[in-house]
């Protein structure tokens, strides 16, 4: 700063410290420098393009990370640590990948924070200077916040037409970007770089959005993913090409070459190679830096009116499933069985619309009536009690999950007329209210308790928290694990408690013992178990599975026997040779 406010005052560019005139640079840059050194040019704009021109020839490539030493300061004061694959990650995709690359990091490892490394780099080096970045529209504040906050990259969320030629750091939902007033100005513009997060989205070649994406001029380009391959080999081919035309030739070839079935790769070291060269994948393991997991199982038994409720409506729904599957009112079904299993409250809704279907037998409206009118004679549920107990006994403040607005709002009366304040977050909420709710829950104490509908579980980060209680389970595992990594992720710097409730005596009391010891869920790390899922999915989801035990089972015996038959083809799956597994190539 000193140099540069005496230049500043008029002195020469001779003024620079450590200046030799006979200094030689062995570089493009050497003979503009000299050139300029000879003529004496003293002028505020020479001494600028001297400086940065010297600033570059001192850098040793792309090996050393100027965004280390340039933000180490900011970072310590934010309390940043950034992670040594996060680092290597940055490195390799700017040093050999020239800036196109797939991060496939697994759940929970930063593949935002090492997009913006990357950014970051390549803005202190000036080779970035417009770009843009699209995300889910329920994203955007956050990748706004976490630039901002933890890179000191300002940024614009893009919404009108103007912003695209006038602003040159945006960010944009890809829902807005690809509308066609707003389509037509981005295409006829050249980004130094462009992100997109959850890249998966663009899986097929054929949708508006991959070829939209696939229009935009760029020259740097990253895809951010957790999930690069789901269900066929075809959706990694199209965002291979996507990120990097001819990598793996035409689909044609590649089908031929490197696909036994849509499922099944051949060559599979051949692929992995080529894959390594635009996809970098970090694992977990033991010193990724994730604190300790601590989980806790409440088995909590219902009261007489609450259990005879959920037996009849569970004799209800196998009782009338089978007269209407594939119809009108299996959904209906499916949902109010989930629904019992979280709340009589929850459930409550789905009755009243049963009793009022015109469109069902009378017989059944009359039953759905009948339950309706039981439903209603339930005032408080057991397992509020136990909430209640959890909440008293800490100081600090708790995620509360559910899978539904009835119960959300029942567990937020219960607990504001026990003088607890708390917040709502769901998916009612617009973006920028979402953020709100959350800084306001992170900034007053007097908020205790954050109640969460599955919207919760979707991309917001909450490591300020650490205790989270799931009021009930979701049937799709994936979403359990999502709720879990809100809070047990980098960043986390104390371990973190959750408590699963569980009721005795209904499917949750199964489902909790078996993803607990069959599945050993709560044993992984965040992001292991989604491997384990997708091999459990392979043929049929687990929640279609659990539902096909419900409508065969007589009894709750019977459930707790198809239960056992389900943990041991778990086993099976589990122990058996990995011989279409994804991670042979990921």
């Amino acid at each position: 700063m000193e140099t540069i406010e005496k230049l500043q005052l008029g002195q020469s560019i001779h003024a620079l410290p450590d200046f030799n005139p006979n200094f030689q640079i062995d570089n493009d840059f050497s003979p503009f420098l000299l050139e300029m050194r000879r003529k004496h040019w003293d002028s505020w704009e020479a001494f600028l393009l001297c400086y940065r021109g010297a600033e570059l020839t001192l850098n040793r490539g792309f090996e050393e990370l100027l965004v280390l030493s340039h933000m180490r300061e900011h970072w310590r004061q934010q309390g940043v640590i950034p992670y040594q694959h996060q680092i290597e990650t940055a490195r390799r995709v700017i040093a050999r990948m020239r800036g196109r690359a797939i991060l496939a990091d697994e759940v929970g490892l930063g593949k935002t924070i090492e997009a913006a490394m990357i950014l970051k780099e390549y803005m202190l080096r000036g080779l970035v200077k417009k770009f843009l970045i699209l995300t889910p529209a329920a994203l955007c504040r956050q990748w706004e916040a976490e630039l901002r906050e933890k890179f000191e990259i300002p940024t614009l969320i893009a919404k009108q037409e103007y912003h695209w030629s006038h602003y040159d750091q945006l960010i944009a939902s890809i829902d807005t970007a690809k509308k066609e007033a707003h389509r037509r100005e981005i295409l006829k513009l050249y980004f130094d770089l462009v992100i997109i997060d959850e890249a998966h989205k663009l899986k097929s070649a054929t949708t508006q959005n991959w070829q939209f994406v696939n229009s935009i001029q760029k020259k740097y380009f990253l895809l951010l993913t957790a999930t690069p391959l789901q269900n066929d080999l075809k959706e990694l081919f199209n965002l291979i090409t996507l990120l990097r035309p001819g990598q793996l030739g035409s689909y044609r070839s590649f089908k031929k070459k490197y696909t036994k079935d849509k499922r099944t790769p051949q060559h599979p070291q051949e692929l992995k190679s080529l894959l390594g060269e635009v996809m970098i994948r970090n694992k977990h393991g033991a010193n990724m830096g994730f604190t300790k997991r601590h989980v806790q199982n409440i088995p909590i038994m219902l009261s007489e009116l609450e259990q005879k409720l959920y037996d009849q409506v569970t004799a209800f729904i196998r009782k009338n499933i089978a007269k209407t599957a594939r119809g009108s009112l299996s959904l209906p079904l499916l949902t109010l069985q989930r629904e019992i299993c979280s709340s009589t409250f929850a459930a409550a809704l789905t009755l009243f619309k049963l009793a009022q279907n015109m469109e069902i037998s009378e017989d059944c409206q009359e039953e759905a009536s009948a339950l309706f009118q039981m439903v209603q004679q339930v005032k408080d549920n057991s397992k509020m009690k136990i909430v209640m107990e959890l909440i008293n006994k800490t100081s600090e403040k708790v995620i509360i999950f559910t899978e539904f607005l009835a119960t959300q709002s029942y567990i937020r009366t219960r607990l504001e007329q026990a003088g607890i304040l708390t917040l709502p977050f769901d998916g009612s909420l617009s973006a920028s209210k979402k953020e709100f709710t959350k800084w306001q829950f992170k900034e007053f104490p007097k908020y205790r308790a954050l109640v969460c509908t599955e919207s919760g579980g979707e991309g917001i980060n909450l490591q300020f928290c650490n205790t989270l209680i799931n009021y009930d389970l979701p049937w799709n595992p994936m979403r359990l694990e999502q709720r879990i990594g809100r809070i047990h992720r980098l960043g986390q710097t104390r371990d973190v408690y959750i408590y699963n409730l569980s009721t005795k005596g209904t499917v949750e009391e199964h489902l909790l013992n078996l993803l607990d010891q069959k599945v050993r869920m709560f044993e992984m790390v965040i992001g292991e178990s989604q491997k384990v899922i997708s091999r459990l999915s392979r043929n049929k989801s687990l929640e279609a599975r659990i539902m096909e035990l419900i409508i065969n089972a007589n009894s709750n015996e019977e459930l707790a026997q198809g239960f056992t038959r389900l943990g041991t083809e778990i086993d099976r799956l589990l122990n058996e040779p990995a011989e279409t597994e994804w991670p042979e190539i990921l």
